[in-house]
């Protein structure tokens, strides 16, 4: 992945950046020589446009309608180089290119020329390409590999920073498009989302290994208990999705498998996610959250999982326990009002009728009930899951 921070430290001989700083870090997917229009038929996203004001074709005072145009498409960063120099670029368009934080450079007409920067560009974009496709042979090997020895693993850690010591889990993104009319336009649009969902997945804190595999983007990360990088690739996904150059036409989703200690098993926990992907639309997901994952699908695992009864029983003992202790503890009945709170449906006049109590003490045991369980009340996934515990176990004692 290359930005247009990388085309301004390549330091080419004649190439500055006039304006338009901002927008350093937008992804460059290749070059693109700007001769004809319509530009639409031969402009892709990402594309570093380079325009000559040769003052047959182009002139001066037509770059600002042609930098409006290409930046409306999607382009990366706009070189323009003006035959022999005659002209410098006016204040009127380095301030555009400021307002649209679209990197403009300026290219001296006896300095690199347009092929030098196509060249350069193109390589730095190829080694790129290499250095991606190490990483993502790593990954594969982990996750698909026969014979994943120690020596193999102490070569990963010392190259990309890991700490097998530690639980890791996979995540697998899927990504769901719209097709337009024009197909080759929206493979380009799709190839950007590539590029600008691995640049920043290598951003975040810990910095995931990540590949692109099958139509799918998978990423291997440490399983920290705070959950921070499940709650950063949440936000990363939602920044990304409701980006103009995707809003309406690709979203992506993240399934996650359950984390595991040991190398050798990673590829257990990408097995689990992958599994999760044709049931994704079944989910139960009412904040429609971004990142769905295996181990806290809760009770439903176990209907993917062909889980045996007391697998189901000890889920469901766990999920209880705290509110069971306390109730024992102090002959309250805790569990009972989760379960009538909720058939009733959540109606606090009709539930402390039906358990008679005040509403004020309905009201105590609720807030109980958040306090022991760390749960929100409007958490409606994780509260059914607790719903359905309560009858599995009264139905599997009957």
């Amino acid at each position: 992945m290359v930005t247009c921070r990388d085309i301004l430290n390549l330091k080419l001989d004649g190439v500055e950046l006039v304006s338009g700083s901002g927008g350093l870090d937008r992804i460059v997917s290749w070059t693109y020589l700007v001769q004809t229009k319509p530009f639409d038929e031969h402009m892709n996203r990402g594309n570093f446009a380079l325009l000559v004001i040769d003052y047959i074709r182009y002139f001066p005072e037509d770059i600002p309608e042609v930098m409006a145009e290409l930046n409306t498409l999607g382009i990366s960063g706009f070189g323009i180089s003006i035959m022999d120099d005659r002209e410098e670029l006016s204040d009127k368009v380095k301030n555009m290119a400021e307002e649209l934080s679209l990197p403009l450079f300026y290219v001296r007409w006896e300095g690199a020329s347009f092929v030098d920067i196509d060249q350069s560009v193109g390589k730095l974009i190829t080694e790129t390409g290499v250095q991606n496709k190490r990483e993502s042979d790593f990954l594969y090997n982990l996750l698909f590999g026969y014979d994943i020895s120690d020596k193999y693993i102490e070569k990963i850690t010392g190259q990309f920073g890991l700490d097998f010591s530690k639980p890791y889990r996979v995540g697998i993104i899927i990504v769901d498009r719209k097709y337009g009319i024009n197909h080759e336009q929206d493979e380009h649009t799709y190839e950007y989302y590539g590029n600008v969902l691995s640049r920043e997945v290598t951003r975040m804190e810990g910095r995931p290994m990540f590949m692109r595999f099958l139509n799918k983007f998978v990423l291997l990360f440490e399983a920290r208990s705070d959950k921070k990088t499940e709650h950063e690739l949440e936000k990363l996904l939602r920044r990304i999705d409701s980006n103009e150059s995707f809003r309406d036409k690709i979203s992506g989703t993240c399934i996650l498998g359950a984390p595991y200690l040991y190398p050798k098993d990673y590829g257990l926990s990408y097995q689990q996610a992958k599994s999760l992907i044709p049931k994704i639309d079944m989910l139960p997901n009412p904040k429609h959250k971004k990142v769905l994952s295996a181990s806290d699908m809760g009770i439903y695992k176990f209907m993917f999982n062909a889980g045996n009864q007391n697998e189901i029983l000890d889920y469901c003992n766990k999920n209880l326990e705290k509110l069971e202790e306390y109730d024992h503890a102090n002959g309250t009945f805790l569990v009972d009002t989760l379960l009538a709170y909720y058939m009733n449906g959540f109606n606090s006049a009709n539930t402390a009728k039906e358990l008679f109590v005040h509403r004020n003490s309905l009201q105590y045991r609720l807030n109980k009930i958040q306090e022991l369980l760390e749960l929100e009340l409007d958490d409606y996934v994780r509260y059914l899951d607790l719903v359905n515990c309560i009858l599995v176990k009264r139905l599997m004692f009957l």
